[in-house]
């Protein structure tokens, strides 16, 4: 950006601004997961199946992730401000419109253009918090800045749930108009504008190759499953898509003068690693909300608002440990925190890979708060480190593209681990049919041989039924199992950071 807002001492004024980029960024971040339980209220409000109701989440994601990249650009030409109240407003209005949607069709239009209008307000809100907190500070304001980010889509499902076993799934949208308003308000009042640069440029093609990138494997790797891969003409033509569009921005970043992306960003090693390990980050965490509201609701059989609350302790354990991540920052080793986070991941997950059908709801709730705990321990730290030593020109363009890198990893884990349940769910599924057979001694015996017997067709219905929960069940554990080797297999990038020096005498 041609001007950054310098660090202001603690006063009032620091403090209205921090809650105003709290609100806008709760709102956006809140709206990756509230819609998680209630989307079988919305599947059967609509008659949409299981596959096509899934798009009223990854839409959002999606449209998030093509143009948080471009919010550097905006706010560079239109000024940060502007560009921020425009955003919110944006969002607050797609909001009000997908609840009053009435087919699949708008909600999914809508919520692909409230991704877009709120894609700028995380990027462009961490920007600020950088630039009105001093160094010594900074631990502190990227622990807010994570609690916001992180806790929004961990409260997500206990809200959403709550709207929507109390009023109507539609609240689940609507109640971004209040919190909309007031970060509106509060912007327009305590916020500087940044002065517009009118010869800012925007690298098109850059922009373009990487947006159709984007969508091109989120369409293949949501649709491939159902399509039969590359079976089917569509899946090949976006695989075609996907590879073209990837190789022409690969090249054009590497040729032009003033890409989209600029090169110098990935001088800093700290930051390059960082892009990386928010990626799998974004992977795991998301991936595992995605499968947790299913597993609790169908599997479970758990009430849409029980769902809601035995998720919420993931969200006190994010902020518990991402403040005190943010007072240990300069007083213990970066690398050590991160490790410290990434052994808690990995031990929740492999903790889930052994749940049975009797598992309790204590365990669930104490699983999923070390899971939700590991992620302060992640999140502060690795922001803190990727920026610490970027100048402050490159800000803008960096915290995009960091933002870009979690959206990506989020959609991308939420379509690869909804792909190998379908997939482990059939295999499963054949493999214990195997066993089932008229000679087996089993069904001789009563009363199984009353209810369960293969012979007839209520028999072989139920058994198919409980075939189906086992095989769901498996595939389940199994998805559990390929986040906990990912929280694992990133750890050997710890060695890769080098602590800044700046952050030696960091403290909260």
């Amino acid at each position: 950006m041609s001007e950054v807002l310098g660090p202001l001492p603690p006063s009032p004024l620091r403090v209205i601004i921090t809650l105003c980029v709290v609100l806008a960024v709760v709102m956006q971040a809140l709206d990756t997961t509230i819609a998680n339980v209630a989307l079988p209220y919305m599947q059967g409000s609509v008659s949409a199946s299981a596959d096509q109701i899934n798009w009223v989440l990854t839409s959002y994601i999606v449209a998030t992730a093509v143009m948080t990249p471009p919010s550097a650009f905006l706010a560079q030409r239109f000024g940060r401000k502007r560009v921020l109240l425009w955003s919110i407003f944006g969002f607050v209005l797609t909001s009000v419109l997908c609840g009053i949607a009435q087919s699949l069709e708008e909600i999914i239009l809508f919520r692909l253009l409230q991704g877009l209008a709120g894609a700028a307000l995380v990027p462009l809100s961490q920007g600020i918090l950088l630039d009105i907190y001093p160094q010594k500070d900074r631990g502190s304001a990227v622990a807010l800045f994570g609690v916001s980010v992180m806790v929004g889509p961990v409260l997500g499902p206990m809200l959403g749930g709550w709207l929507t076993e109390n009023l109507s799934w539609r609240w689940v949208f609507f109640i971004n108009l209040p919190i909309g308003l007031l970060a509106f308000i509060g912007m327009t009042r305590f916020i500087r504008e940044t002065p517009p640069d009118r010869t800012a440029r925007l690298d098109w093609l850059g922009f373009g190759s990487l947006s159709v990138a984007i969508m091109s494997i989120q369409l293949f790797l949501d649709r491939g499953e159902q399509l039969g891969w590359f079976d089917s003409g569509e899946i090949i033509i976006e695989a075609l898509v996907a590879a073209v569009a990837t190789y022409i921005f690969i090249v054009h970043t590497l040729t032009h003068d003033k890409p989209f992306i600029s090169l110098k960003l990935f001088k800093d090693r700290n930051y390059s690693v960082a892009v990386v390990f928010i990626f799998i980050i974004g992977i795991t965490y998301l991936a595992s909300l995605a499968l947790m509201t299913p597993y609790l609701q169908t599997l479970m059989g758990y009430p849409v608002l029980t769902a809601g609350l035995v998720m919420g302790p993931r969200g006190l354990g994010t902020m518990m440990t991402m403040f005190m991540a943010g007072r240990l920052m300069g007083k213990v080793d970066i690398r050590l925190i991160l490790f410290t986070g990434l052994v808690m991941s990995a031990w929740s997950m492999y903790m889930m890979t052994g749940w049975t059908p009797a598992v309790s709801i204590d365990t669930i709730i104490w699983v999923g708060f070390i899971q939700g705990a590991s992620l302060g321990f992640l999140f502060v730290p690795l922001t803190t480190i990727a920026f610490a030593t970027l100048p402050p020109q490159l800000r803008g363009q960096a915290t995009g593209l960091y933002n870009l890198s979690r959206n990506v990893g989020s959609s991308v884990g939420i379509s690869i681990v909804t792909v190998l349940l379908a997939q482990n769910t059939q295999i499963n599924h054949a493999e214990i049919g195997a066993y089932v057979t008229p000679f087996n001694r089993l069904f001789e015996q009563w009363p199984v041989s009353s209810y369960l017997n293969p012979l007839t067709a209520s028999g072989r219905a139920a058994l198919d039924g409980m075939i189906t929960v086992q095989a769901s069940w498996v595939a389940y554990l199994d998805d559990f199992k390929l986040l906990m080797l990912l929280s694992i297999g990133v750890m050997p990038l710890l060695l890769i950071f080098r602590k800044p020096a700046p952050l030696e005498n960091t403290t909260s």
